[in-house]
C-alpha cells in the first residue's frame, strides 16, 4: 500500500484542485528548473554528416536530436503517452487508470506518467517512489505546458530519456546501439529505442539482450494492436535480430575536430569542408599503409581542392588511438624535413628569372660552395644533364646551384607567398642546404605550397572552415610558363608499379637519415600530400619518398577521383623548345653570382621600366632599355624569349601577355638582371 500511495495521493490532490482558482496561480509560481540542456559539442562534414562528437561535462553523451524518424515519434507517444497532445501537462484519466489498477492487482500496473512528467523528473533528475517527488512532477509538468508548446517538451524528452550506461537522449543512444542516425529506422529499431527508457539498465541491449528483445516485443505488440504498424513490416520487426553491442562513436578527422573545438569551445557545432565518405577512406588507407612496417611507423594525408582551397581530408596520424605510434600527434602540423620536395619551386623560380629551361643544359658534378659541397643522394653524379632530366632525377647538386644564382632569399620569399611558415634550424639564415630540406615544414603548408603550382603559380589559402573569410589576393609565385614547365617535368616523373603514367604531377622526398617520407601530388583539380614517418623523428631504415608514399599518393587518388582530371594546356607564351634551338644564354647553365646580390659594376641593369612600375603601352610593344652588361642581349617575359641576341640597349618588346610581367635581360656573359612590371 505504501507504493499505492504514491499514486493514489497525488492523483486525489490533482482531482480535487482541478477547477479552482488557486490552481493556476500554484502552477505559474512553479520555480523550474534550467531548460537548456547541454548537449554534446559536434564537428560535422561538409554534408551534415557528424564527423565527430564529444561528451558533455559530466561525461554523458547527451546530442541535439536533429531529424527523427516520423515513426519512432509516433510509436513513442502511442506507447508512453497516446494522449500527450491534448493534455496539459498531467493526464487525470491515464491516473485514474493507474489508481483502478492498482487497486483491483493490489499492485502498481502502469504509471499514468505523462512525457511532459517524465521530462520534469529529468529535467530535476527527482525521484518518483515519493509523494513529493510525484507532486513536484505534476507541478512542472503543468508549468511546462504553460511556457513550451509541445515540440519542445517533446525535444526535451528527446535529448534527455536514459538509455544506460552514459547515454542520454535517442540520437546518441542510436548511434551507439544500431550505429546510425535516427531520421531512418526500421519498426524494430524504433520499438526498441521506446522500450529501454523505461528501465534503461536492465534493457540495456549491450549487456541484457534477451530482456531487450522482450521489451521491445511488448512495444511492438502494442503498436500491432493500435494499428501503427502491420503486415509484413510488423512480422519482419519481431523477428529483427536485437543488437548485442554498443558501438564506438564516429571518429573521423579527429585531431581536426579536437582543434575545431579547441579554439573555439563555446561553439556546439563546427561544420567543415571535410567530405565524410574520403576522410574515411583516407583514414582506412592510410591505417594500411603502416601495416608491416613495425609498430611505430605513422601516416598523415591532405587532400584539398585546389581549385577552391577546401580541405577534404585531413589524417593526421595513421590510428589516432595508437600509443605506440604516438596516434594524438598531428602529423598534418609537425614540422619536418622536407627532402627533395621543395626542388620544384627553385626550378620554377629558375624558369621565370630567365636562368634555365627545361632543355638548358646544367652540371652535375662535385662542386663546392665555400665549405659546403652537395652530394646526391646515392653519392654518384651524372656529368652533364637536361634541366628537366635534373628534376626527374632530383639531383642535389644542379638545384644547389641554381639556388646559389637566386639566392636562398628569394625560395624563402616565394614560399612565403605560398603561405608557407618554415621553420629555420636554431633561427638560421635560410642557406643552400634549404633547396634540399634543410628546414622544417608541416605537410599542410607544403599542400598549400603545391596547390599554388598546380594553380599555375597562384597562391589560394587552404581551410577547413566553410565560407571562411580569405586573406587578400597574394602574390603569384612564379609566372603561369613558369609554373606549367615545372608541372610537365613533373609529370613526367616515373609512377610507382602498377600505377598509371602522366595522370598526376608529383614530386617525392626523402629526408636526411630516412626520417621523412613525402610524396605530393596534383592534377587538374585536387592536390594530395602524404607523409610517413615515426612522429618521434627517428630514422626509419630504408625508408623513401618513391618506395613507401608515393604508392599511398597515387591509391589516394584512385580513391578521391577513378580518371584525374586533366593538367591545363601550357599557356601561349610558354617556351617549349629542344636545346640547340633555345637562346644562346639559355642554352647552358654557368653558375655565376646570386641574380640578387651585389652585382658586378659593369653586370646588366634594366633602365627601363623600373621594378615595380605600371606602364601603359596603348597596346604597343613595350619600351626596354638595358644600361652596362655584354652585348648581344636576349630579354624573356615571365621565362619567354621575346627578343634574342639585340645589340641594342633600348628595344621594342611585343608582349605576348598583359598584366604582371617579370622582365629580364641576358648579356652574352650570361648575366641577368629583372624586374616585375605591371604592363597596360
Amino acid at each position: 500500500m505504501r507504493r499505492l500511495a504514491v499514486f493514489l495521493v497525488p492523483a486525489a490532490l490533482f482531482l480535487a484542485a482541478w477547477g479552482r482558482d488557486a490552481v493556476g496561480l500554484w502552477i505559474d509560481r512553479t520555480v523550474l528548473p534550467p531548460l537548456v540542456v547541454a548537449t554534446s559539442t559536434e564537428v560535422r562534414g561538409r554534408d551534415g554528416t557528424l564527423l565527430r562528437a564529444f561528451t558533455v561535462d559530466d561525461g554523458r553523451w547527451r546530442m541535439a536530436p536533429g531529424a527523427v524518424d516520423p515513426l519512432y515519434l509516433q510509436m513513442l507517444v502511442a506507447y508512453e503517452d497516446r494522449r500527450f497532445w491534448t493534455h496539459g501537462g498531467v493526464d487525470g484519466l491515464a491516473l485514474l487508470r493507474a489508481l483502478g489498477q492498482a487497486v483491483l492487482n493490489g499492485r502498481v500496473v502502469s504509471g499514468g506518467s505523462t512525457l511532459t512528467m517524465q521530462v520534469a523528473r529529468l529535467l530535476e533528475d527527482s525521484g518518483t517512489g515519493r509523494i513529493t517527488g510525484k507532486l513536484r512532477q505534476i507541478r512542472v509538468a503543468l508549468a511546462l505546458e504553460r511556457r513550451l508548446d509541445k515540440g519542445q517538451i517533446l525535444d526535451l524528452y528527446l535529448r534527455l530519456a536514459p538509455f544506460g550506461g552514459n547515454l542520454e537522449g535517442v540520437r546518441a543512444a542510436s548511434l551507439a546501439y544500431l550505429g546510425k542516425e535516427p531520421r531512418r529506422l526500421t519498426p524494430a529499431e524504433a520499438a526498441l529505442l521506446v522500450a529501454i527508457p523505461q528501465a534503461p539498465e536492465r534493457r540495456r541491449p549491450d549487456r541484457f539482450p534477451d530482456a531487450a528483445r522482450a521489451a521491445r516485443g511488448r512495444v511492438l505488440e502494442r503498436m500491432i494492436g493500435a494499428g501503427v504498424i502491420g503486415g509484413e513490416p510488423a512480422a519482419a520487426a519481431l523477428t529483427e535480430a536485437v543488437p548485442d553491442r554498443r558501438r564506438d562513436f564516429p571518429a573521423l578527422a579527429p585531431h581536426l575536430a579536437g582543434r575545431l573545438v579547441a579554439a573555439d569551445p563555446v561553439a556546439g557545432i563546427h561544420d567543415t569542408t571535410i567530405d565524410p565518405a574520403l576522410q574515411a577512406s583516407m583514414q582506412a588507407l592510410a591505417a594500411r599503409a603502416v601495416e608491416g612496417h613495425g609498430d611505430m611507423l605513422s601516416a598523415a594525408i591532405l587532400v584539398a581542392d585546389h581549385r577552391t582551397g577546401e580541405v577534404l581530408a585531413s589524417v593526421g596520424a595513421a590510428r589516432w588511438t595508437d600509443e605506440p605510434r604516438s596516434g594524438y600527434v598531428d602529423m598534418t602540423l609537425a614540422p619536418r624535413s622536407p627532402g627533395s620536395t621543395l626542388k620544384p619551386f627553385v626550378y620554377g623560380l629558375a624558369f621565370d628569372e630567365g636562368l634555365a629551361a627545361p632543355a638548358t643544359l646544367i652540371e652535375d658534378r662535385p662542386v663546392a660552395f665555400g665549405t659546403y659541397a652537395p652530394q646526391n643522394f646515392d653519392r654518384s653524379f651524372h656529368g652533364t644533364v637536361t634541366v628537366r632530366e635534373a628534376l626527374e632525377l632530383s639531383l642535389n647538386v644542379p638545384v644547389v646551384q641554381l639556388t646559389s644564382a637566386l639566392g636562398p632569399a628569394r625560395l624563402m620569399t616565394a614560399l612565403s607567398r605560398a603561405g608557407v611558415h618554415p621553420v629555420l634550424p636554431d633561427g638560421d639564415a635560410p642557406g643552400l642546404a634549404v633547396a634540399l630540406g634543410g628546414l622544417g615544414v608541416t605537410l599542410f603548408d607544403l599542400v598549400q605550397a603545391y596547390a599554388a603550382l598546380a594553380r599555375l603559380g597562384e597562391p589560394v589559402a587552404l581551410h577547413v572552415v566553410p565560407d571562411q573569410a580569405q586573406p587578400g589576393a597574394r602574390q603569384r609565385l612564379f609566372s603561369p610558363e613558369a609554373a606549367w614547365m615545372v608541372a610537365d617535368i613533373l609529370a613526367g616523373m616515373p609512377p610507382p608499379p602498377d600505377a598509371p603514367p602522366g595522370r598526376l604531377a608529383y614530386k617525392t622526398g626523402t629526408s636526411y637519415g630516412h626520417r621523412d617520407a613525402w610524396a605530393i601530388g596534383f592534377d587538374g583539380a585536387h592536390v594530395v600530400g602524404v607523409w610517413m614517418g615515426r612522429a618521434d623523428g627517428s630514422p626509419v631504415p630504408g625508408a623513401f619518398g618513391a618506395d613507401l608514399a608515393a604508392p599511398v599518393l597515387f591509391e589516394a587518388f584512385a580513391r578521391l577521383r577513378p580518371v584525374p582530371a586533366p593538367l591545363p594546356p601550357p599557356p601561349p607564351a610558354t617556351l617549349i623548345l629542344p636545346t640547340a634551338q633555345l637562346p644562346l644564354p639559355l642554352q647552358r647553365f654557368r653558375p655565376r653570382d646570386a641574380a640578387f646580390a651585389a652585382a658586378a659594376p659593369d653586370a646588366p641593369v634594366v633602365a627601363f621600366p623600373p621594378d615595380g612600375a605600371e606602364v601603359e603601352t596603348g597596346g604597343g610593344p613595350l619600351t626596354a632599355k638595358v644600361r652596362n652588361g655584354a652585348p648581344p642581349f636576349t630579354w624573356l617575359a615571365n621565362g619567354a624569349p621575346v627578343a634574342v641576341a639585340d645589340r641594342g640597349r633600348e628595344v621594342a618588346l611585343t608582349l605576348p601577355v598583359r598584366g604582371a610581367v617579370r622582365l629580364s635581360v641576358v648579356d652574352a656573359l650570361g648575366r641577368s638582371a629583372s624586374v616585375a612590371v605591371t604592363v597596360d
